[in-house]
């Protein structure tokens, strides 16, 4: 057995040394072949257009609206509104066209013989597609007639964004609400941004054939086609899976049945004592239930203006909580309730682990309680204050809204998150060195459990790797390093680490074969977690190779999940294995729901938008927030609730729990979950899957598209599983407060 932990030390330190170094090395590529912006955008008579001001001041203009949670950029960000890269190189494109078509036929594009159109593409992607970015000087030269399409396009957008009634409609498609910009001067500068954005999707790179964004949005007018390389490692990704499923399925044909020990008669915990800053982690469990009541209010909020544009059954709630606002409280206050029950977790069992109370421990848990609340309340109310449109763009950058999903904070607020979380890495560390200090068998799972507490601490701290004006190609990058490798990575192998030492504690596993079983799916885990985040980055301004190894390493990703029923099985045989372990029969059953989101969500509905020809038209579309419901709730969220119920459940052995609502809330909430993606998300992606290969992506995303009436039958249906799941979490929280109030306990 020490060998063979030994041997899985070195390749746990052999994968994470090389696949740093391969995503650091990349990195740097990113740096060096990111979209310039140029320091004057001019025509060929010397008229200058915009200035590289312009464009990053542009750009922290788009972050001050919401930034990805108003339409995406680059296909990131929210679906209600269209992509703005898309959306501007299409009208780009058309503009130029009938221009063309106008001096040409005397008449509209549309209205030509296929020839002609045919002929005239080519023009446009003569005129498109060549770089005539100078380097040297930093000078970008735009024709005359492009030039003409700018300003086009430059005035449908400030109509769009201020008060034009030609745009109410659309204004209400896209949930965008009147006057989201108050100065014009702002507008102006949106449009360099938004200009450049499309720019990158059009321009080819310097001696290549592709565009700074692999050819990215399919847009059959100005030539952007899937490339050769896209195919290549699309075929590839999909060979690798086969093959990573084979050989974990042999590891487990072959794996002896060791897993379990043999299950004590009583509960080895019944005599166990509670410390004081133990029982004060109670409280992060009620922040967390509140907080998970709030983000679903937000979601079914934001869901419904996807129906009623800017209102709540007739009620203008807009103008006070606009859409941008809503989802982003929605994403946000997420990852605060998921990362808040992990984290009080962890502050529950060090001290049992070590069986040491530190001095001042209570006060370090308490203080850090408070400071969570700041962050929480003082990052939504500056959020909310940004896209008002009350506060300066440097203001906002600080205090408001950063505009990247899932990192929308602003950067004081972030800053002061970073610091908590060394706070908790403190008070974690303090809590668990006794116990690694002495030579148990549960060390080597000790030093797992510390190493993913450091890396929790540490990884957040990608996000501060970004400045204000940073080139959102590099900015991607960072993002994420804190959205796939921090929320998706270290804490996934801190929940494995403590998932395992509950069932050592509990005597349900062995602590040989618990560090074995974590060592190893750790391994595999990171094998391809860590450079499967090239993944993300297939079209935001990176280089062929990240595409490349984004493509292969994370189907390596999907690999471990395909056998995500083993272990299901087994937490349910452990489920029914004695009679005092019923008491943790929902624990372990949020651990099985797990399992199976683990396999559905981040598997199967990973892998549909994973592989780049995939992706190359699904970016963007609704076919994104599948996986991410199913992944991020039915997996971190469930087990977020896991961890919460198990620590409920030893932090008060004796009373027996009444079952009715939180066996109400767990089937409801987990059928509520799947009823919201196969009625209606699911399909709505499809359908625009289809409209993207066909039309492009521009029309899969376009208010002509999104309001046709199957479309919004298919939005209204999501009203469904939406109720299941709210009456579900409601039920939930119930419970929760109940097992303080008395009403979720037998008498």
């Amino acid at each position: 057995m020490l060998m063979k932990t030994r041997k899985l030390w070195i390749g746990f330190l052999t994968v994470v040394t090389v696949s740093f170094a391969v995503l650091l090395f990349f990195g740097r590529e990113i740096y060096r072949q990111a979209p310039p912006i140029p320091d004057r955008v001019v025509t060929p008579d010397g008229n200058l257009l915009f200035t590289g001001q312009d464009i990053r001041d542009g750009q922290n203009v788009w972050q001050s609206m919401g930034g990805q949670e108003m339409g995406t950029v680059w296909g990131h960000g929210a679906y209600q509104a269209p992509d703005w890269s898309a959306d501007w190189l299409h009208r780009e494109a058309v503009f130029i066209l009938n221009r063309m078509a106008k001096h040409t036929d005397s008449a509209d594009f549309d209205q030509l013989s296929e020839d002609r159109k045919a002929s005239l593409k080519v023009l446009l992607q003569n005129e498109l597609r060549p770089n005539t970015y100078d380097a040297a000087s930093g000078v970008l030269t735009v024709s005359a007639l492009r030039a003409e399409a700018i300003a086009h396009n430059s005035s449908y957008y400030a109509g769009l964004f201020t008060d034009d009634p030609a745009r109410d409609a659309e204004r209400d498609a896209y949930s965008v609400p009147e006057n989201s910009l108050k100065d014009p001067e702002r507008v102006r500068k949106l449009n360099a941004f938004f200009f450049w954005i499309s720019w990158a999707c059009v321009t080819q790179r310097p001696g290549q054939d592709i565009t700074y964004t692999n050819n990215w949005p399919p847009e059959e007018l100005v030539g952007n086609q899937p490339t050769g390389a896209l195919l290549l490692w699309t075929g590839f990704s999909v060979i690798v899976l086969i093959a990573g499923i084979g050989l974990m399925a042999w590891y487990y044909a072959r794996r002896k049945d060791e897993s379990t020990a043999i299950i004590p008669p009583d509960s080895p915990l019944k005599n166990e004592k509670i410390t004081p800053s133990q029982k004060a982690t109670v409280k992060y469990f009620w922040i967390v239930s509140a907080l998970l009541l709030v983000q679903v209010l937000m979601g079914v909020i934001t869901a419904h203006y996807t129906v009623e544009g800017q209102a709540l059954y007739g009620i203008p709630l807009a103008k006070w909580l606009p859409y941008q606002i809503s989802r982003t409280w929605h994403v946000q206050i997420a990852i605060f309730w998921i990362a808040t029950s992990w984290l009080a977790t962890g502050l529950y069992y060090a001290p049992a682990i070590s069986g040491v109370e530190p001095r001042f421990q209570k006060l370090g848990v308490n203080f850090l309680f408070g400071a969570l609340l700041v962050i929480v309340v003082g990052s939504l109310v500056g959020q909310w204050l940004g896209v008002m449109q009350r506060l300066g763009l440097v203001e906002n950058f600080w205090f408001g809204h950063q505009g990247y999903e899932y990192v929308d904070l602003g950067r004081f607020w972030q800053l002061f998150l970073f610091v908590g979380l060394i706070i908790w890495l403190l008070l974690m560390g303090r809590a668990i060195w006794p116990a690694l200090k002495q030579k148990s068998e549960n060390r080597n799972l000790l030093v797992l459990f510390l190493i993913s507490t450091v890396a929790i601490a540490a990884f957040y701290g990608a996000g501060l790797m970004w400045g204000r004006q940073t080139n959102l190609a590099v900015a991607e990058y960072w993002r994420w390093w804190v959205v796939h490798l921090w929320v998706e990575g270290f804490f996934e192998v801190f929940a494995a680490v403590v998932t395992a030492f509950l069932f050592v504690r509990l005597r349900l596993l062995r602590a040989e074969t618990a560090t074995t079983a974590v060592l190893f799916s750790t391994i595999v885990f990171l094998s391809g977690g860590i450079l499967g985040t090239f993944h993300h980055l297939y079209f935001t301004g990176t280089p062929t190779a990240v595409l490349a190894l984004g493509a292969t390493f994370s189907a390596l990703e999907v690999v471990p999940l395909a056998l995500m029923g083993f272990e299901a099985w087994e937490n349910l045989k452990l489920s029914q294995s004695s009679e005092w372990i019923k008491a943790y029969k929902w624990p372990i059953y949020s651990f099985i729901s797990v399992a199976f989101w683990n396999l559905v969500g981040a598997g199967i509905f990973g892998f549909l938008i994973n592989p780049p020809i995939a992706l190359y038209y699904m970016q963007g579309l609704n076919t994104t927030p599948v996986h991410g419901h199913t992944a991020l709730f039915g997996v971190y969220g469930m087990l977020g609730i896991g961890l919460m119920l198990f620590v409920l459940r030893d932090m008060n052995k004796e009373p027996v729990w009444k079952e009715g609502f939180i066996k109400f809330a767990f089937w409801s909430i987990n059928i509520g979950l799947a009823a919201m993606v196969l009625i209606s998300i699911l399909p709505v992606g499809l359908a625009q899957t289809v409209a993207s290969v066909r039309e492009g992506l521009w029309f899969a995303r376009s208010a002509e598209f999104m309001q046709q009436p199957y479309i919004v039958t298919l939005k209204w249906l999501r009203m469904i599983g939406d109720t299941l799941f709210g009456l579900g979490t409601l039920s939930l929280a119930w419970f929760i407060f109940g097992l303080a109030g008395g009403w979720s306990l037998k008498k």
